[in-house]
This record gives C-alpha cells, sequence and structure tokens, in this order.
C-alpha cells in the first residue's frame, strides 16, 4: 500500500493520471488489504485521485456502474494482468469505462439543467408570492435528497406540517413529486423525473 501511495505522487513518474489511477486501481485490487470493501473503496480512489489531480472539479466520476454492467470482463481483465501481464487490454477497457461514464454523466447533467430550467419556467410561477420561498426551498432540498416525507420536508423547510404537506401536496399535483406506498399515512416522495434521469443514463 504504502509503495501504490508513493507511486500515485510520484512526480518523477511521468504518466498522465488517468494511466496512473488505472494501475493504482488494478494494484489495489490486487493487493486486497480489507476483508470487506475493496471493491468500493477501489472504486472511491479513482474519483479521488482525479479530484486531487484537478481533472474533476469534485469526486463525481464514478465508474461503478460500468464496471457492474462489465463485471465479468472487468474482473477477467484484473486476472489477465496478475497472470499474464496484459496491462494494455486493461488499460483500453479502464479508459473506455471513463469515456463512457463522462458521456452518461454529461447527459445527465444537460437533463437536469433542462429540467431545472422547465421546472423554474412552468412549475414554479403557480406558486402565490407568499408561497415562492418555501416552494423554491423545497425544490432545491428535492435537488439534494429527491426522496421525501412530509415530516422531512416540515423539518428541512422549518414550516408546520400543515405547510409542508399542502407544498408536497401541490408538487405531486404539478407531477414533481409521485407518492410511491399508496398509504394515508407515513406516505414517501420521490421526485420522479430527477431520479429517471440517473436511470436512464445507466441503460
Amino acid at each position: 500500500m504504502s509503495d501504490m501511495e508513493k507511486f500515485l505522487h510520484d512526480s518523477d513518474v511521468m504518466l498522465p493520471p488517468l494511466i496512473k489511477i488505472a494501475i493504482a486501481h488494478y494494484q489495489f485490487e490486487t493487493i486486497h488489504p480489507f476483508l470487506d470493501g475493496n471493491g468500493r473503496l477501489g472504486r472511491l480512489m479513482i474519483s479521488l485521485y482525479l479530484a486531487s489531480e484537478n481533472l474533476l472539479v469534485k469526486p463525481a466520476l464514478y465508474l461503478s456502474d460500468y464496471f457492474e454492467r462489465n463485471k465479468t470482463a472487468y474482473v477477467d481483465h484484473l486476472m489477465a494482468v496478475r497472470q499474464g501481464n496484459h496491462l494494455r487490454e486493461w488499460l483500453i477497457f479502464f479508459l473506455y469505462g471513463v469515456v463512457e461514464t463522462a458521456m452518461a454523466s454529461a447527459q445527465v447533467f444537460r437533463g437536469i439543467l433542462a429540467m431545472k430550467e422547465r421546472i423554474e419556467r412552468e412549475t414554479m410561477p403557480k406558486f402565490s408570492r407568499t408561497r415562492q420561498s418555501n416552494a423554491q426551498a423545497l425544490i432545491r432540498y428535492l435537488y439534494t435528497k429527491p426522496v421525501v416525507t412530509v415530516d422531512n420536508a416540515a423539518t428541512e423547510l422549518g414550516v408546520s406540517k400543515n405547510t409542508a404537506a399542502l407544498l408536497v401536496t401541490n408538487f405531486v399535483s404539478y407531477g414533481v413529486l409521485t407518492e410511491m406506498t399508496g398509504q394515508q399515512r407515513n406516505r414517501i416522495f420521490l421526485f420522479a423525473p430527477y431520479v429517471a434521469l440517473f436511470h436512464d443514463a445507466s441503460r
């Protein structure tokens, strides 16, 4: 692990950051230093390293979906490096994943911006001036936590449960939120259009 850390931060190793982290990810999974969580930590390391190298503003490039959808090829490539030193094939597989994931992420971000603009244009004007502040606060909250209850909304906005319930009901009627339980009590609401953007990008 110490050698791997030194490799990542050794400025004398003249390799592009993507190549470096591809090699380091392989090495981390081979070392397998923990009893559990090696896969998750290895994938997280990719995003954190790229952010530390200023290739990402935030660690928002997650290869987990790509690796999971191509799990057999992922494992086969790692094994091929261990057993036959087929590093080139692993690097190609890894870099293809970066390209695919980056393109999917960009598509999601464009979709979020378009949806946000549409909600601001079509939905938010339906709230009266006195309710605009709470409506805006709730929609901002939904972008961070797209599953919400009335109690969550009341706590986050610092309003009464009745006020929060009315806001949630309005968002349901405007197609922003969808009730998930089908119950009358302890209902859970989903910011479905937002979640759908991520689901569509992963297919």
